[in-house]
C-alpha cells in the first residue's frame, strides 16, 4: 500500500473509532439508566427498548457516513500533505539522471517538508559543485600529463629526423621532462591520498617538520637570495608525518619561489593555540613571504588544482603544475584542519594552517 492509502485508512479508522467511543459513552451514561418497562421514564417517556430501536439504526447510518467521510477526506488531506514529496521525488529522479542543476525550491511554511527540501537542495548544490570540480580536475590532469608525453615524443621525433642531434642534450631534456612528469604524478597521488583520508594517524610536531622542510629548501633559498627564518614553539598534532611534511615543504617552497628576485624573506612560525574565549585550540603553522602584491579576488582560486595566479607562472627549474597550495589545502582538510590565505599589505602571502590538537588515540598509536 502507498503512504497516501495508509494515511487515508488511518484517518478513517480513527474517525470511526471516535464515533464508536461516542456510542459507547451514550450507552453507558444515558440509555442504561432508562427503565426497561411498559411505562418508561416517569410513566410518560419511551422505554429503553423503544429508544434503542430508534437510536441505533440512525447511529449505524451516521457511523457509515463518518467512515465514508473519513475515507474521502483522508484521501484528500493525505494528498495535500504528501504533495511536496512528489516534487522532491521528481527532482531526485532528475538528479539520478545526471542533471544536478534542478532544485526543489519549496515555498510556504517552514515545516518538516520545507526543511527536507532545503536540505536536499543544499546537498544537490554541493554535489553539483563537487562534480564540476572533479571534471575540471580530470580535464586539467589529463592535459598536464599529456604535455610531457607530447614533449617527449617531439624530442624523439626530432632526434630520429636529425641523426646529428646532440645525444647528451637530448638525454638532458628528456630527463628534465621525465622528472617533471614524475613529480606531477606523485603530487596527484598524494592529493588523492589526502582526499581519501586513508592514512595512519600519529602524533607529529609541526615545529620539527618546519625545521626539516626549511633545512631541505635552504640551498634553494640561498641561490635565490631569500632569507629563511623559523620561529615559534612546539605545535603537536595528529596525522600522517609524510603528508604533513609534504604540506609544510610545499608551503615553504611556494613562499621561496614566489618571492622577490633578491633580498626576499620567508618566515615560518609554529605554536600551540590553547582553547580560549571565542576561539578553538589547535596546532598553528604560519608561512609568510615577501613578494609582489596578490589581488584579493585571486586568493580563493589559489587552492584549486592546476590554478596558477597571474604573475605566478614560472618557466625555470621550479615551474609547477599549480598543485602546491591545492595539495597543502587537501592535506589540511584531510586532517580536520583549515588553510587560510591572506595577502600581505606590502606584498606577498600569509598562509595559516590550523590543525586539531592530538587525540588520545594518536598519542597511543605514536
Amino acid at each position: 500500500m502507498s503512504v497516501r492509502l495508509k494515511l487515508t485508512l488511518s484517518y478513517a479508522g480513527f474517525l470511526a473509532l471516535a464515533g464508536a467511543l461516542l456510542l459507547v459513552v451514550v450507552w453507558l451514561y444515558l440509555l442504561r439508566y432508562v427503565p426497561d418497562n411498559d411505562q418508561g421514564l416517569l410513566g410518560v417517556a419511551p422505554n429503553r427498548w423503544l429508544l434503542v430501536r430508534i437510536f441505533f439504526p440512525a447511529a449505524a447510518v451516521a457511523m457509515a457516513g463518518l467512515l465514508v467521510f473519513g475515507l474521502v477526506g483522508g484521501w484528500f488531506l493525505a494528498g495535500r500533505m504528501l504533495a511536496p514529496l512528489g516534487r522532491i521525488t521528481a527532482v531526485a529522479r532528475t538528479a539520478g539522471g545526471a542533471d544536478l542543476s534542478r532544485r526543489i525550491g519549496l515555498t510556504g511554511r517552514h515545516d518538516e517538508f520545507r526543511e527536507l527540501a532545503d536540505a536536499f537542495d543544499g546537498m544537490l548544490g554541493r554535489l553539483e559543485s563537487h562534480v564540476a570540480e572533479q571534471r575540471r580536475f580530470a580535464a586539467n590532469a589529463s592535459h598536464e600529463l599529456r604535455t610531457p608525453l607530447a614533449v617527449t615524443q617531439s624530442l624523439l621525433d626530432l632526434a630520429a629526423r636529425d641523426p646529428s642531434y646532440d645525444r647528451e642534450e637530448l638525454l638532458a631534456r628528456l630527463r628534465t621532462v621525465n622528472a617533471r612528469a614524475t613529480g606531477l604524478t606523485e603530487a596527484l597521488l598524494l592529493l588523492a591520498r589526502s582526499d581519501s583520508g586513508s592514512f595512519v594517524r600519529e602524533e607529529v610536531d609541526l615545529s620539527l617538520l618546519a625545521e626539516e622542510a626549511t633545512e631541505e629548501l635552504l640551498p634553494l633559498a640561498e641561490r635565490r637570495g631569500t632569507t629563511l627564518d623559523v620561529t615559534g614553539s612546539g605545535a603537536p598534532t595528529g596525522g600522517s608525518p609524510e603528508l604533513l611534511l609534504r604540506m609544510v615543504a610545499n608551503l615553504v617552497q611556494n613562499a621561496v619561489v614566489h618571492n622577490l628576485p633578491s633580498g626576499g624573506t620567508v618566515t615560518v612560525h609554529t605554536e600551540t593555540l590553547r582553547p580560549g574565549a571565542g576561539r578553538s585550540g589547535g596546532a598553528l603553522l604560519r608561512v609568510e613571504n615577501t613578494g609582489p602584491p596578490v589581488p584579493p579576488d585571486l586568493l580563493p582560486t589559489l587552492t584549486e588544482p592546476f590554478r596558477r595566479g597571474a604573475g605566478r607562472v614560472r618557466s625555470d627549474e621550479h615551474a609547477g603544475a599549480g598543485l602546491g597550495l591545492a595539495l597543502a589545502h587537501g592535506v589540511a582538510r584531510a586532517h580536520g584542519g583549515t588553510l587560510d590565505l591572506r595577502a600581505r599589505p606590502g606584498g606577498g602571502l600569509r598562509v595559516t594552517v590550523l590543525l586539531p590538537l592530538p587525540s588520545k588515540d594518536a598519542v597511543h598509536g605514536a
